[in-house]
């Protein structure tokens, strides 16, 4: 198939010319095979334009995916009942005939992409496919890397145009240079709320290979957002063989006397106070969640990946979280996720305020003690529910350190998980090797509602 041809014959002629402004003729393979594959009836490629975005949210809402709420520029969007985490056991690693990774969900990586395939042959058919540019971490930085999404899915490409600076420019720049991951995800078949009905089909598979990553019958952002967590999978892979690190960290500013400040890091697992710690008041957020950290003339240096926040709203209150606090109750571009929704407003568990004993949440119309599917009783948010907001509604962001091309300097890592009977609330290393070995590799942390599971 020539993809160029084939493309020119798929797309109407401005969605043509933007991908053909980039001279890169892997991406064209690439974006042939996979439109020629999952046959979406539409095809809207995006660039950097403000154009491009505001039909992106337009489509979210036309679509179903989100519903507008009372306050302006914020949004809701409900998971199926069963797709509320990330999904450990059906996320696997393609790896060569033989070769198996300890402790990592592996699959032989032929038996893999012919599962997958099969599984998204069709499977957007009747859809407008939305084809979408960005990079992770700053602009024209070392630390650059592009990424093409493909997605059938409104919802996550808004949420992608949130998350993560924009990176069509970055691509026509790069041409052929552009070393880029890849991502293809389909929510598959809809249900009437929206949410991808056949779950027992949900797949996130990772070929390390050719660094692209299929999620297909899933919405659930950390399934379906290939820059998130399914491209740290890839850039660790890079950090390993290129001498640096690709980490789950949040980058916050700690500021201290006579002016002084001082970045770290902190490595904590999902629901374990990352968001919540470079938020606290007087310190300044750089990012909550990815970091990129790289050796620079003998300095070790750091940049958040992200531009946003996709983060856990559960226990999110006035007193123990201001700062967050203030930007979900003012009129930012904010997409609430799981949480009940009553008369045009969200509410979540541990807000610290009454919440209604009726509305609509992840199981759809609720009421107190209401039996799910499993024959649980449904609380009215999930624990895993989430927001997502841009770094700019925080008033404690440190802007120039985001946006720095060469990162901030590293002044320590902070380990820290979910344990409340083994070890003390804070203790210090007493050298860097004795952090990393006797702490950082040490720790263990309880599994949270951020992956599908038992809790504990």
């Amino acid at each position: 198939m020539d993809a160029i041809e084939y493309l020119k014959h798929k797309l109407s002629k401005e969605h043509f010319e933007k991908l053909v402004k980039i001279d890169n003729p892997e991406l064209h393979e690439f974006i042939a095979r996979y439109l020629d594959l999952c046959k979406p009836s539409k095809v809207y490629v995006c660039d950097d334009s403000l154009k491009d975005e505001e039909y992106i949210k337009r489509k979210a809402i036309e679509y179903g995916e989100e519903h507008p709420l009372r306050t302006p520029g914020h949004t809701v969007h409900f998971d199926g009942y069963f797709d509320q985490a990330r999904d450990r056991k059906n996320i696997k690693i393609l790896v060569p005939p033989g070769v198996k990774i300890p402790y990592i969900n592996t699959m032989p990586r032929e038996e893999g992409l012919r599962e997958i395939h099969e599984i998204m042959d069709g499977i957007m058919q009747g859809k407008e496919v939305f084809i979408c540019f960005f990079i992770l971490g700053p602009k024209k930085s070392p630390f650059t890397i592009p990424a093409v999404q493909i997605t059938d899915s409104a919802y996550v490409a808004h949420s992608e145009f949130i998350l993560y600076r924009k990176g069509y420019e970055e691509f026509v720049r790069l041409g052929k240079d552009a070393r880029f991951l890849k991502f293809v995800h389909s929510a598959g078949e809809l249900d009437d709320r929206k949410t991808s009905k056949n779950i027992e089909k949900r797949r996130i598979y990772i070929d390390l290979e050719s660094e692209t990553v299929y999620s297909v019958n899933t919405q659930y952002g950390g399934n379906s957002m290939g820059l998130k967590k399914l491209a740290f999978r890839l850039t660790i892979r890079r950090a390993v063989r290129e001498g640096w690190l690709s980490e789950h960290m949040f980058l916050m500013r700690v500021n201290g006397p006579n002016n002084r400040k001082t970045y770290f890091t902190g490595a904590f697992p999902s629901m374990c106070g990352k968001t919540s710690t470079c938020t606290l008041p007087h310190e300044n957020i750089v990012g909550d969640d990815l970091a990129f950290i790289k050796e620079i003339n003998g300095e070790a240096r750091a940049v958040n990946v992200e531009q946003g926040v996709f983060g856990i709203i559960t226990g999110i209150n006035p007193v123990d979280d201001p700062v967050i606090w203030e930007v979900l109750h003012s009129p930012n571009e904010i997409i609430f996720s799981n949480v009940l929704v009553h008369n045009g407003r969200p509410y979540w568990m541990g807000m610290g305020t009454e919440i209604p004993d009726k509305g609509e949440n992840f199981s759809g119309k609720w009421w107190k003690g209401k039996i799910g599917p499993d024959g649980k009783e449904v609380p009215p948010a999930h624990k895993n529910a989430r927001f997502t907001v841009r770094l700019e509604a925080f008033r404690n962001l440190d802007r120039e350190a985001l946006n720095s091309p060469e990162g901030v300097p590293l002044g320590g890592i902070i380990f820290g998980g979910r344990d409340p009977d083994t070890w003390p609330p804070v203790c210090e290393a007493f050298s860097w090797e004795h952090g990393v070995i006797a702490k950082g590799a040490a720790l263990e942390s309880e599994t949270t509602a951020a992956t599908l599971g038992k809790e504990g």
